[in-house]
């Protein structure tokens, strides 16, 4: 009998254990490996439509969504091309992006739960991230996939700008960066539309992204003190550090502040008001997840 979408979701979901997503495995669980409700939070879906494409009466997921719930499941590359092609799609082609979290990246990242970690790919669009990040930066899940994009964010103008991205930084360094990365992107991955797009859009809607690009502006990733304004707890003062890996696309931005400071007892406030215990972990399922 031939595999369906539904079949390797299930099967790919009972490999996976709690704690490989960061979460606690209470006493008196039953299930071995993921919830349905745990899979539909990790990849931004709605229960029912999780338990629609297991049941095989949702039949045709678009790609944003086969993606999320590779990611989510912590697919290797040819099981996340078996999944497209499962679900009637073509795998992502060769010289476009790619949004693949290595399962390793995945781990290590769950076991950061109390540090807000953000996982962007090439193009600086937001991947995933703990839940230490969503109570900082703000929650990406309400956001679409192009408003998780930083680089739109931070070259955003007026308050769309602030509510995308609200730390404050010092000098054009990260802007000079991070166009310098989409340069870059853009030699490795000539064929990606979504980042030709990009780019022209922000060449039209930002002076200065335009004349950066057009100066052929270079620039790198430096650890630097970043100031994040928060509406309930105000200025943070943090520690931002972006980690690459080796053989990967993907890159980690990091936020931590000093134990015992103030900046710490205000994170720990935003832990404790949404939530979270101490490992940064959500204690419960929260909804409602946008369904596709």
């Amino acid at each position: 009998m031939d595999e369906t979408l539904g079949t390797a979701l299930r099967r790919w979901r009972d490999r996976l254990s709690p704690a490989d997503v960061g979460r606690i495995a209470r006493a008196g669980r039953r299930a071995a490996g993921l919830r349905r409700e745990e899979l539909a939070e990790l990849a931004g879906l709605s229960v029912d439509y999780v338990v629609r494409l297991e049941q095989g009466r949702a039949t045709h997921p678009s790609a944003q969504v086969v993606a999320s719930l590779a990611r989510a499941l912590q697919l290797e590359p040819a099981e996340r091309d078996h999944a497209y092609r499962l679900a009637g799609l073509l795998p992502p082609r060769d010289g476009t992006i790619s949004t693949h979290v290595p399962a390793g990246v995945q781990r290590m990242v769950a076991r950061l739960g109390e540090f807000p970690v953000g996982v962007f790919s090439a193009d600086w669009t937001l991947l995933s991230w703990t839940p230490a990040w969503a109570v900082l930066i703000g929650d990406p899940a309400a956001r679409s996939p192009a408003e998780r994009n930083l680089v739109r964010a931070v070259f955003a103008t007026g308050s769309r700008g602030l509510a995308s991205w609200p730390v404050l930084n010092d000098g054009d360094g990260l802007n000079r960066a991070l166009v310098a990365d989409l340069r870059t992107a853009l030699v490795d991955h000539p064929a990606d539309r979504g980042l030709t797009d990009l780019i022209a859009e922000l060449r039209a809607g930002s002076a200065e992204f335009a004349r950066l690009w057009d100066e052929g502006a270079v620039g790198r990733h430096v650890s630097a003190r970043k100031v994040i304004v928060h509406p309930q707890v105000g200025e943070v003062t943090c520690d931002c550090d972006v980690l690459t890996v080796p053989g990967c696309e993907v890159r980690l931005v990091l936020y931590t502040v000093a134990a015992g400071s103030a900046d710490a007892e205000k994170l720990e406030f935003l832990r404790v008001t949404n939530g979270l215990s101490a490992d940064g972990s959500a204690p419960s399922l929260r909804g409602p997840f946008p369904t596709p």
